[in-house]
């Protein structure tokens, strides 16, 4: 068996954080099978608030313009990471028709929607989505000064770039770019039948929340009224998990999904291999000699939690 407060030790020595510090523990006393977490500062499982669903969420009809076009600090990759998350799979409803094809249609941040073009685009390439349509978010991919966002599959073809969240123990998340096949999106879409969507900014792309983004593309699309992708995700989920979730606590039997959910990223990561052969993976919340928290996952399920101290 792993000597649990050696590797505490050598985590502390070694200083390097896998992602930024998300949680902090509760100073109290805490069950030995189940480490009670405090919720500060975790990644909420439904992170937009109300941005998806009532009529509050501040729907801009021809501008694409909001708070994200005020920021100067470029987009980095742990907000991509957050943008892929909770933005990338989301519903919503089409305000105008949006073209098809791999030219898709040019948004441009801070002004408003040039209608002649938008309409001369739909009648050469055709309509890939009616305006009342409703649609869904299935990629987003970054560029220096543009955002570009995938509609019901997209319209670029059966090739495609796709993003990919790497992570690397005394490093921060990085997004690297591979060709894969495209994702087909929706039941019944088809690769390419889609619409896509380039946000183009003025300089680079700015940090951006999840709400910010949506914002940006409110004068095309609507999410209000809308069931988030993310409460869709947590009705899947056994009843067990629910509760350990809304607790806030992680159980044996979850993904690294869930876990995130209840009690956001790890301040350490340690991957290893255990006398079988195993790939594990342990998830470090807190710092020695304070309550230490491990959750490890042998293959994609947590197997086992410990606390040290007891």
């Amino acid at each position: 068996m792993p000597n649990w407060p050696a590797i505490s030790i050598a985590v502390l020595l070694l200083g390097a954080a896998d992602v930024p510090l998300a949680n902090s523990l509760r100073t109290g006393s805490a069950s030995k099978s189940t480490p009670a977490f405090t919720p500060d500062d975790h990644i909420a499982l439904f992170p937009l608030g109300n941005s998806g669903s009532g009529d509050d969420a501040g729907q801009s009809a021809t501008t694409a313009a909001g708070p994200a076009a005020r920021k100067k600090a470029a987009l980095d990759d742990e907000e991509k990471l957050q943008l892929i998350r909770y933005v990338s799979g989301e519903f919503a409803r089409a305000l105008k028709n949006l073209p098809a094809g791999k030219d898709g249609f040019v948004l441009k941040i801070g002004q408003p929607i040039n209608e002649e073009l938008l309409q001369r685009a739909v009648a050469t390439h055709g309509t890939a989505v009616h305006s009342g349509d409703n649609v869904q978010i299935t990629k987003l991919d970054f560029h220096d000064k543009q955002i570009i966002v995938d509609l019901n599959g997209g319209g670029r073809g059966k090739k495609r770039w796709r993003d990919r969240i790497h992570l690397d123990v005394g490093g921060l998340p990085t997004v690297t770019s591979t060709t894969t096949q495209q994702e087909a999106g929706p039941p019944g879409m088809q690769p390419g039948q889609g619409s896509t969507l380039y946000l183009d900014f003025n300089d680079s792309v700015p940090d951006l929340s999840p709400d910010e983004l949506k914002q940006l593309l409110s004068p095309l699309l609507d999410f209000r009224k809308q069931r988030s992708a993310s409460v869709q995700w947590f009705d899947t989920l056994p009843p067990e998990m629910k509760k350990a979730i809304t607790e806030r606590k992680p159980v044996v039997g979850m993904d690294r999904e869930m876990v995130v959910a209840a009690v956001g990223k790890p301040d350490h990561k340690v991957r290893e291999r255990d006398a079988d052969g195993n790939d594990i993976e342990d998830w470090i919340y807190g710092q020695p000699p304070s309550k230490t928290v491990f959750v490890r996952f042998t293959g994609d399920r947590v197997t086992s939690i410990k606390q040290f101290p007891q």
